[in-house]
């Protein structure tokens, strides 16, 4: 099957699975707190709905224009703008009659099941299939460094031990951590068996984002491919699975890293690519994008492990994987605010490219936990039209005593509303940008 449709697929399977499940979130504590629920939408019903059916006081359906999904409970504000309801006496059943406190609770519920379901899928994986890791000893030549790096004292063949006086499990990690955690020093084995402690300087994350360099250590590997991204500059030059790059611009590589430094050095820049496939000799030109990134990835020539897990001890690894992971993305989140990350805000393309080619169910519910981690913290943002922006207003009113003037509520919903259609439709335009000129 197309990897394109593999990645559509997953991409609407998990979508939906999350979408149901936060507006379940909000749903069962209105339901709870005797609070009327009009309408359950899988997917926006504009105009017409895919199927609907009313059980109860509830209509349930799927929609057409998979945006998202909603519940409409009775006398709120929300993106339904329904003014003529809103114009009625509050009636008993209705969201804007109930205490303050059940209001809040019913706005958080969304946030909350996404919080919770991304932690449970967590520690589910690690379960079901452990965690894979590449410790020091399965990496005797060790990592290729960039030649920033080795200003830092990093040498080629150097294997990572600790971070921050900690050992490392996953030599892996290593760029991961550099960029999103606060990593102050870093141990490694040099090749002539002599150990060094290498101190890291703070902004050591913002220097790498700015430098598009976010993979300084590179294990040493054999210049072979495993896998070729889709719509990237490999894939349109014709490179496959299983080709030997001989060279680039007449200049020899023997190495996975003098691939990648070749690459750099040729941003946005057309070269010429010599491998060998079955026996033969060809050459493609390719152009790298403006990070200098093909999009191949290497064949492993080191072992990986897995580390298998009890039912107690995944609970509890699980819950660090979901703690870190919300860490690591509240983190990062402030680079979308600079002018080289604003250039990188991606939609459902960027979204579905998270995805494997072929369906992976340990890769699938990764994913997944990954995406509802980050829906949960980016409905919480205090942005009218989201979760956050109710929250934001019924905290205003628990302090104060005094509830928002519903005009302005219903102007500040449409405020909301607008920026939220304004930030899908430049982050999708960003896909688009990027699938018809990066090639």
């Amino acid at each position: 099957m197309d990897p394109f449709i593999v990645k559509a697929i997953q991409l609407l399977l998990s979508l939906s699975l999350l979408i149901v499940l936060h507006e379940f979130g909000h749903f069962i504590p209105a339901k709870l707190f005797k609070t009327r629920v009009e309408k359950f939408f899988l997917f926006f019903d504009v105009k017409f709905a895919l199927f609907k059916k009313k059980i109860g006081d509830t209509v349930y359906g799927i929609g057409w224009l998979p945006l998202g999904g909603y519940v409409k409970i009775s006398g709120m504000i929300d993106e339904s703008m329904d003014k003529e309801q809103m114009a009625q006496p509050p009636q008993e059943w209705e969201f804007r009659s109930k205490p303050a406190w059940q209001r809040l609770i019913i706005m958080l519920g969304g946030v909350t099941v996404n919080l919770i379901l991304g932690f449970l899928l967590f520690m589910m994986i690690l379960f079901v299939w452990g965690t894979n890791y590449v410790g020091p000893d399965e990496m005797p030549e060790g990592f290729a460094v960039v030649d920033e790096f080795k200003e830092f004292g990093f040498k080629d063949g150097d294997r990572v031990l600790k971070v921050n006086g900690e050992e490392l499990q996953n030599s892996l990690d290593i760029n991961r951590k550099l960029f999103m955690r606060d990593v102050n020093t870093v141990t490694v084995l040099h090749q002539n068996g002599a150990e060094e402690t290498i101190n890291i300087p703070e902004n050591i994350g913002e220097q790498m984002f700015e430098d598009g360099i976010m993979q300084p250590f590179i294990p040493i590997q054999r210049p072979i491919l495993d896998s070729v991204a889709a719509k990237t500059a490999a894939d349109v030059a014709g490179l496959q699975k299983g080709d030997s790059i001989i060279s680039i611009n007449d200049q020899e590589i023997g190495y996975w890293h003098e691939m990648t430094k070749n690459t750099r050095a040729n941003k946005n820049k057309e070269m010429e690519i010599v491998f060998k496939r079955d026996g033969e000799i060809k050459s493609v030109m390719a152009t790298p994008d403006e990070d200098g990134i093909l999009g191949v990835t290497p064949r492993r020539d080191f072992e990986v492990k897995t580390q298998q897990y009890s039912f107690a001890e995944s609970i509890s690894e699980g819950f660090k994987d979901g703690y870190w992971t919300l860490r690591d993305y509240v983190y990062q989140f402030k680079y979308v605010f600079t002018k080289k990350g604003a250039t990188q805000v991606g939609g459902f393309g960027a979204i579905g490219g998270m995805f494997p080619d072929a369906w992976n169910w340990q890769a699938f519910w990764h994913t997944t936990a990954l995406i509802s981690i980050i829906l949960a913290f980016m409905n919480i943002l205090p942005i009218p039209a989201l979760d956050g922006g109710h929250v934001m207003f019924l905290l205003y009113e628990m302090i104060t005593g005094r509830k928002p003037n519903e005009k302005f509520m219903e102007y500040a919903q449409m405020v909301g509303f607008f920026i939220l259609i304004a930030l899908v439709l430049y982050a999708n335009g960003n896909d688009i940008y990027r699938a018809i000129f990066d090639k």
